[in-house]
């Protein structure tokens, strides 16, 4: 680890005149601090910004507010989540594990860092932590990467569970800095690696996540996660699918599908949607709908698999939220 100073903000316009000067924010530090172990993080300052407001849920008719600073365990044991964006709940207790969930907090989980394995050694060459140095990646080990969104720059995986399910229920991130607030559809937030792959997040310098708010929607009740993984416990994503419809008088009324483990950002799939839309659910629908899930899918040399393997997992989540009681 470099060495780095620390400081602990008070109240929110310390902090944000410490990230200003370039402070990195740290709050249940689940991901930052591992990085700066393997070095790979070098922030000169820490700004713990714990004691700051951000810790409210609320539901109400507009939808989901939630303070950036809410745990994990405390958002997926809300009994108005749990029963009104139950795949909200289900993608964080399908995350890490109990003890991480319980230190992890919301905005922390979306500014995940990738989970390559050459991102995380500082032996190789990866352009996500060393921009021009190249991808050992792409002609390595790359069974667990992503097939969806790459580039010649950067393959690696995105890790978070909540994030795919926040960018199906079109989630916006509100962010606060010393020159004001701004608020960005998650969606947009995630950026593409292109030729940029350290340029991961639409976070400006100095900004910090204040909130996360989820719209209503007549299709949040009826939602759900279903993540395929190696191991059942403590393992990320080999493919995941955020699924949420409302379906009434027959028909599927609306349709909103995000999938996981495939996607170098969640990654939405507004043909699926559009393949469910209209239709009477059942039968053949789920596999027809769900063959659109890898289009444009780029697969190297160890991860073909994937390609497949999300359409299935599509399919199954469809049929499974289609048929569960609301």
């Amino acid at each position: 680890m470099f060495p780095f100073t620390f400081s602990k903000a008070t109240d929110e316009r310390a902090a944000l005149a410490e990230g200003s000067r370039g402070g990195r924010y740290i709050a249940g530090g689940t991901t930052l601090i591992d990085l700066m172990r393997e070095t790979v993080e070098r922030p000169p300052t820490v700004v713990d910004i714990t004691a700051l407001p951000y810790r409210n849920i609320d539901v109400g008719a507009s939808g989901l507010l939630v303070g950036s600073l809410v745990t994990m365990t405390d958002l997926a044991a809300h009994p108005q989540v749990r029963a009104e964006f139950p795949v909200i709940s289900q993608a964080l207790e399908l995350s890490a594990s109990a003890q991480l969930r319980n230190m992890a907090t919301i905005g922390g989980n979306i500014m995940q860092r990738p989970r390559c394995l050459y991102f995380r050694d500082v032996t190789s060459a990866c352009n996500r932590r060393q921009p021009g140095s190249g991808c050992a990646a792409i002609g390595g080990e790359n069974r667990t990467l992503a097939v969806l969104g790459t580039s010649d720059q950067c393959v690696a995986t995105h890790p978070s569970d909540l994030s795919v399910a926040l960018v199906a229920l079109d989630a916006v991130v509100h962010l606060r800095s010393t020159n004001g607030d701004r608020q960005v559809p998650i969606q947009q937030f995630f950026r593409l690696p292109g030729g940029t792959p350290d340029q991961e997040h639409d976070l400006r310098p100095g900004e910090l996540i204040v909130a996360v708010q989820v719209p209503a929607g007549a299709y949040t009740r009826r939602s759900g996660y279903l993540k395929v993984r190696d191991r059942q416990s403590y393992e990320f994503a080999l493919s995941s699918a955020a699924v949420a419809m409302d379906i009434g008088g027959g028909v599927i009324r609306a349709a909103r599908v995000a999938v996981g483990g495939v996607g170098t950002v969640p990654w939405r799939l507004p043909e699926v949607e559009q393949a469910l839309v209209g239709r009477a659910p059942g039968g053949q629908l789920w596999s027809d709908a769900a063959a659109r899930s890898a289009d444009g899918a780029k697969p190297l040399s160890g991860n073909g698999f994937k390609v497949e393997l999300v359409k299935r997992t599509v399919a199954r989540q469809l049929a499974a939220i289609a048929g569960a009681e609301v």
